[in-house]
């Protein structure tokens, strides 16, 4: 028996309960790992809350998607992993526990040098933020507009915008904005005059806008400054994109993601774990708490604490 997090009833975060399960060997195609490090990110709480939509719960249902530990056992049929190596799991499902079997596309190798806690900050933040920027075509003739550069998905948009030779101006808070500097974008406040404050830090002008805060304001800005409407995309508001003419990824729409965004979202985990072993890409992490406060994980990532929380089976 292992210990997993789960939740019998959508609702706030006291809904989630630790509990023992049997975690069954790896079958022919699947791999079994110890987590060492699960991500904890804002899908989840949302997921949770009963924000997105999701089947009816007739079980008890598990949490998370991302995390970093160690392979336990291997199927039959499974090359590439065996026992003992260090990988990050993407893309799972039911990761805030113990263990977890998973097929091995849900795996990528964890580098020497790289940290659990770095591997399990991959996931969800990385693979949306390198597949829209693939999806956008972002290149070095582009200058970026991102909404909400000092989340995981906003830093991460900002790392990649730079590495493809494309110039940033991103949004951020002032008690966040060296942060977003540190990455290498240009940072302006939200809030009333966004819009002139952009036009001021790019006079050359914006091509390309993602939002990844959800906000009026964010969409509006974007719509205001870049005109082509096929490079505007949100990670939040989904469910609004189509009417107002703009792409979405994820955040809730009802369109789902291409074959090729999807091989762009696998790609993007063992792309940024050999940049983090180089050196060439930043993560930034917040609090490590155990398994078993992981509703305090959950209020933390609804307040928006800064850095990636981890939970420590």
């Amino acid at each position: 028996m292992v210990h997993a997090v789960t939740y019998s009833e959508f609702g706030g975060p006291e809904v989630l309960t630790l509990r023992e399960i049997e975690v069954p060997s790896p079958g022919a195609g699947e791999v079994r790992v110890r987590i060492t490090a699960a991500g904890v990110n804002p899908i989840d709480h949302k997921l949770r809350a009963g924000l997105r939509p999701s089947a009816t719960i007739s079980t008890p249902r598990r949490v998370g998607s991302d995390g970093a530990g160690v392979v336990a056992e291997v199927g039959a049929g499974v090359d590439g992993f065996r026992v003992g190596d260090e990988v990050v799991v993407f893309g799972a499902s039911g990761v805030y526990a113990d263990e977890v079997v998973v097929t091995p596309e849900k795996l990528a190798p964890l580098p020497a040098g790289v940290s659990f806690a770095m591997g399990a900050a991959l996931g969800i933040p990385v693979a949306t933020a390198y597949q829209a920027l693939r999806s956008l075509d972002v290149g070095p003739a582009d200058t970026l507009l991102l909404h909400g550069g000092s989340g995981s998905v906003g830093q991460a948009a900002i790392q990649f915008a730079r590495l493809r030779g494309a110039s940033v101006v991103a949004t951020a808070s002032t008690a966040r904005a060296e942060r977003v500097r540190e990455l290498g974008a240009t940072a302006v406040a939200y809030g009333d005059g966004l819009a002139d404050r952009v036009r001021a830090a790019a006079p050359q002008g914006v091509t390309v806008a993602l939002d990844c805060a959800g906000t009026d304001e964010a969409l509006d800005v974007s719509l205001e400054l870049v005109a082509d409407r096929a490079r505007i995309a949100t990670v939040v508001r989904g469910a609004d994109a189509a009417g107002l003419g703009i792409r979405a990824f994820s955040g809730g729409s009802p369109e789902p993601l291409t074959p090729q965004q999807l091989a762009w979202r696998a790609e993007a985990i063992p792309v940024v774990a050999a940049l983090l072993a180089a050196g060439a890409f930043r993560v930034e992490l917040g609090p490590e708490l155990p398994l078993s406060e992981a509703a305090e994980a959950h209020r933390l990532v609804a307040a928006h604490t800064p850095g990636k929380i981890t939970l420590l089976p």
